[in-house]
């Protein structure tokens, strides 16, 4: 199985499928690993182009590693693998806490390799209610989302995927292999990299990183997300990105790369190709 070293001794895991292309690079959310991403990287490799993802630091097949399990780190072992496999002309996608990982990553190592980038459910701006984030959620929430996995967080991911996640609690289609799916990858994290993720997502401050873009942005956000509301994720990180294309999904929850898989792909494949 394909590793690239991180700067502190790292293994990073990573897929890369197709041939030749436009290279197209997908983040994961918390706390799945490249798995997540498996639709579409086989389709945009079908049509073409070159799919890569890895599983974040502390996630899936990567080192557990007990430090480094926040958005800077995450963002400089992107960082290393982009550099290891030399990608250039490059899409980047990131779906919720990969959408943070993208931002960063733009924000601290720029968009010298990068043609373009697609958040989907993600994280940015801000997700944490603070003094000058009034509209953010309250601490309470990511608490909570500690809490359990500090106690059963195989309970915890049940009830997440049975629940807000996939909007199984609103819409009662929802596959009872792709709640599976979400359980099984989150056991596959490590217990610290869970836990610490969680301030990573929720209470770091994309704006600044935002604000440095100079690439197309597609933002890709379902209306009806629970666990990153449209009011706080994507409709006010198209606001702060120049330029950015905004497409909501109407009556859509978070976990889009499973639920809206044919529409999300159709945009990702029009997007890459214009």
């Amino acid at each position: 199985m394909p590793y690239v070293t991180a700067d502190d001794g790292a293994q990073i895991f990573y897929k890369d499928w197709g041939s030749g292309g436009t290279p197209v690079l997908f983040s994961h959310g918390w706390p799945l690993n490249a798995d997540a991403w498996e639709a579409a990287a086989l389709f945009l490799a079908e049509h073409g182009h070159r799919a890569i993802a890895h599983d974040r630091r502390g996630h899936g097949r990567s080192s557990q590693t007990w430090h480094g399990n926040e958005m800077d780190t995450y963002a400089d072992d992107l960082a290393c693998l982009i550099n290891h496999l030399d990608l250039r002309d490059l899409t980047l996608v990131g779906h919720s806490t990969g959408g943070g990982e993208v931002v960063r990553y733009l924000g601290r190592h720029g968009s010298a390799r990068v043609a373009r980038a697609v958040l989907v459910g993600a994280v940015p701006p801000l997700m944490v209610r603070t003094d000058d984030n009034p509209d953010g959620l309250p601490i309470e929430t990511f608490d909570a989302i500690r809490a359990g996995e500090a106690t059963n967080r195989s309970q915890l991911y049940r009830d997440l995927a049975d629940g807000p996640f996939f909007g199984h609690n609103r819409k009662q289609d929802v596959p009872q292999g792709f709640r599976d799916a979400f359980w099984l990858q989150s056991m596959a994290c490590g217990h610290r990299a869970a836990y610490e993720c969680i301030a990573a997502f929720s209470a770091t401050d994309f704006r600044s990183d935002l604000a440095k873009i100079d690439r197309p942005v597609l933002v890709i956000h379902g209306d009806d997300d629970q666990i990153v509301p449209f009011e706080v994720g994507g409709k006010r990180s198209a606001a702060l990105i120049d330029g950015a294309v905004l497409k909501v999904y109407e009556g859509s929850g978070h976990a889009l790369p499973d639920t809206d898989r044919d529409r999300l792909h159709a945009d990702l494949l029009a997007f890459i190709g214009a």
